[in-house]
C-alpha cells in the first residue's frame, strides 16, 4: 500500500449518504426515452458494485433496465432509425445484467443495438455520423456512447474483427479534431463544412469544452478496459493517444482548486466556472488508466483522487439538509441552426444544474474507480 493511499482524505461516509440519497430518490432524466443521461447512473452504480457487491446498486440496475427491455428482448422507447449514436452508451448496462441475470432478453437486447452500429451512417472517412439530425458530423461526445459499447460487443460476442474500425474512429478524432499547439481536441467537426459553428477551412467548432474532453477520456480507457491486449497494436495505438490527450489537458487544470473550467482554456473569461461533470470524469479516466497500468499510478494517481476529493469537499454540498452535487452543465451541442454555435459564450450560457444524470454518474464513476484502488476499503 503506497503513501498516497494511506494519506488519502476521501469522505467516505458522506459520499455513500450521496450516492444511496441519489439512486433511492432517482427520476429519469427523460420520462419514456431510452437514454444516455440515465446510462451515466447506471455505469456508475455498476462501477461502484464491481468493488463493494452491495445489492443495493445491482438491483438499481436491474430494476431499471427491466422497464426498458421486453422478454422479446425488444427496447421500449428506442428508435433505431433514428441513427442517434447516444442511444448505444446504456447498452452497455445490458452486459452487466445479463451476466447478473443469464436472462437471454438482455442478449437480445445488445444485439438490437449493435445492428445499429452496422447499419449507422458513416462520414467519407468512415466515422460514425452523430445523429441523423447531424449528418457527416463527429462529436466527441459520440466516441463515449459508441465505442466501448462496440468494443464490448467485438471482444465478448463477436470475434474481434472490427478492432480496426474502432480504433480507426479514435484515430479520425485525432486528425481531425485535435489542436497541437493547444493539446486540446475542440468539441466536434463538420466533414461536410455546413454547419454555421462549423470553420470553413478545418470543419471544426471554435472551442474546447470541458465534458467533451472528459467524454474522450473515459472513451479511450473503457474501450481499452474491454478489448484484447493480445492484439496489441490496437492496444497501444489508443494508450498513446489517451496519454497525448491527458497531457494536454492536465496543462489547463486550475492549480488551486484541482478542477478544470467549463471552457477549458479561458479561466478569465467573465462567467466561465469550474465544471463538475467533466472533472469528474477526468478524475475517473485517470483512476481506472492508473488500475490498468495505462498510467503510472506513482505518478498520476494522487492527481485523480485530488481531482475527486476536491469534488467531494466543494460541489458535494448540502442544501435544505441534504447532499446535492452542484456546478454540472445541464447540456452542451452544436447546433442544428443558431442557437448552439459553439462560442465561448454559448458554453457558458447553459444552465447549471444539481445533481444532472452525467454529473452523479461521472462522480460515481470516479468514486468507483477510487475503491477500486484503494486496498484500505473494508465494505463499509
Amino acid at each position: 500500500m503506497n503513501d498516497m493511499r494511506k494519506e488519502s482524505r476521501m469522505n467516505k461516509k458522506k459520499v455513500n449518504q450521496y450516492i444511496r440519497q441519489y439512486l433511492t430518490d432517482f427520476k429519469s432524466a427523460k420520462v419514456d426515452k431510452w437514454n444516455y443521461e440515465d446510462g451515466c447512473v447506471l455505469l456508475g452504480a455498476i462501477q461502484i458494485y464491481s468493488v463493494t457487491k452491495e445489492t443495493f446498486l445491482k438491483d438499481f440496475v436491474i430494476h431499471y433496465l427491466e422497464k426498458y427491455i421486453t422478454e422479446s428482448g425488444d427496447i421500449l422507447f428506442y428508435e433505431k432509425e433514428d441513427f442517434n449514436i447516444d442511444n448505444i452508451s446504456t447498452g452497455r448496462a445490458l452486459f452487466f445484467a445479463y451476466g447478473q441475470t443469464q436472462n437471454e432478453k438482455y442478449k437480445k437486447a445488445i444485439l438490437v443495438l449493435a445492428d445499429q452500429l452496422k447499419k449507422h451512417p458513416r462520414t467519407k472517412s468512415n466515422h460514425f455520423w452523430h445523429k441523423k439530425i447531424y449528418p457527416y458530423q463527429v462529436w466527441l461526445d459520440g466516441l463515449f456512447m459508441a465505442q466501448p459499447f462496440y468494443m464490448m460487443y467485438e471482444t465478448q460476442i463477436g470475434v474481434k474483427e472490427n478492432y480496426k474500425d474502432i480504433v480507426n474512429q479514435f484515430q479520425n478524432a485525432r486528425k481531425f479534431l485535435y489542436n497541437e499547439n493547444e493539446g486540446l481536441y475542440y468539441h466536434g467537426y463538420d466533414e461536410a463544412r455546413e454547419s454555421l459553428w462549423a470553420n470553413k477551412e478545418t470543419g471544426c467548432s471554435g472551442n474546447y469544452w470541458l465534458r467533451s474532453m472528459g467524454w474522450l477520456l473515459l472513451a479511450i480507457i473503457d474501450t481499452m478496459e474491454e478489448m484484447s491486449e493480445q492484439i496489441y497494436e490496437y492496444y497501444h495505438a489508443l494508450k498513446v493517444l489517451f496519454k497525448e490527450a491527458l497531457a494536454g489537458l492536465l496543462s489547463y487544470q486550475d492549480k488551486d482548486s484541482k478542477l478544470f473550467y467549463q471552457v477549458i482554456d479561458k479561466p478569465e473569461y467573465k462567467g466561465n466556472y469550474l465544471e463538475t461533470s467533466g472533472s469528474a470524469m477526468v478524475s475517473a479516466a485517470i483512476l481506472k488508466a492508473c488500475q490498468m497500468r495505462v498510467l503510472l499510478p506513482e505518478k498520476y494517481e494522487q492527481i485523480g483522487v485530488e481531482i475527486l476529493e476536491a469534488l467531494v469537499d466543494n460541489k458535494l454540498v448540502k442544501k435544505n439538509s441534504k447532499l446535492v452535487l452542484t456546478d454540472t452543465c445541464r447540456i452542451a451541442g452544436l447546433g442544428p441552426g443558431e442557437a448552439r454555435d459553439g462560442s465561448v459564450d454559448y458554453y457558458i450560457s447553459e444552465p447549471i444544474q444539481d445533481d444532472d444524470h452525467k454529473g452523479a454518474g461521472a462522480f460515481m464513476m470516479a468514486y468507483g474507480q477510487w475503491l477500486s484502488g484503494n486496498q484500505q476499503y473494508k465494505g463499509e
